[in-house]
């Protein structure tokens, strides 16, 4: 089993949610990566999604394009992310997922791109701009290198292609609970939209574990949200956590207490 597997089937028996912290690598600086992600496991996070910044972040709200600017500034590269997971696998198994855009894998090579995630120990790719049908173009590569491939559905999915994205998906299926660009919203707001949707969900998805992201602010967001789930998934909030406290002394402690709190409530 991989570590992405593993980390579902150590919570089953407590039936605690698992908590995904999505990171931009490079963000705030080239060197505080490495440390965030081994505070985020301290406090509770069970997988990191690492952003791998691209020029035209699509789905990004402000926040996200904003971390992602600020990361190429500092000369984030492909090469240099893979550093970082190799770093990260000297002190821990946390599972890492690559997230990012299709045009900077392209740019890099296909091939040489998994082959480079599998080198670092690199567990899953996340790549929100494939449509599940054109998979083809790095599925293959993903798995002779041991890659989980992770596809997103939406409200607006339809039942047959939710049941196509977890046909296709291994390690869990991310569930984006609003449609529209990441962002934190207004916790009503999420949850209206959510418990129909996760309803479908649970109905069309059945190979995989739910993880539901987009618009999780507070742990009671997390709780309600990821209710029916197997775990809920924060990214904008947490860099707009980094974004409010960063270059501050004592901004690394100010981060990780939030982070406690989103798993724990306190």
């Amino acid at each position: 089993m991989n570590r992405i597997t593993n980390a579902f089937e150590a919570k089953k028996e407590s039936g605690e949610k698992l908590m995904s912290l999505f990171l931009t690598a490079g963000f705030p600086d080239l060197d505080a990566t490495v440390e965030l992600i081994l505070g985020f496991e301290k406090n509770g996070a069970d997988i990191i999604e690492l952003g791998m910044p691209f020029s035209d972040p699509l789905a990004d709200g402000p926040t996200i394009q904003y971390s992602s600017d600020v990361a190429i500034k500092n000369g984030i590269t492909m090469n240099a992310i893979f550093e970082m997971v190799k770093e990260v696998r000297k002190h821990s198994q946390i599972p890492i997922i690559l997230m990012g855009y299709m045009n900077p894998v392209l740019r890099f090579g296909v091939e040489k791109f998994t082959q480079k995630a599998k080198e670092a120990e690199v567990d899953g790719l996340i790549i929100p701009d494939i449509p599940i049908e054109e998979g083809r173009i790095i599925e293959d590569h993903a798995r002779q290198n041991g890659l989980s491939m992770i596809y997103l559905v939406a409200p607006n999915t339809s039942d047959k292609r939710m049941k196509l994205a977890d046909e296709k998906s291994d390690g869990f299926v991310y569930c984006v609970s609003v449609t529209g660009v990441t962002g934190a919203r207004k916790g009503e707001e999420v949850s209206r939209s959510v418990s129909s949707f996760i309803d479908r969900v649970q109905t069309n998805i059945t190979r995989n574990p739910v993880m539901v992201g987009f618009g999780i602010k507070t742990h009671s967001d997390a709780q309600s949200i990821a209710s029916n789930a197997d775990g809920f998934i924060v990214g904008s909030a947490l860099i707009d956590t980094i974004k409010q406290t960063y270059p501050d002394e004592g901004w690394q402690s100010e981060l990780f207490s939030f982070v406690h709190s989103l798993k724990y409530g306190h």
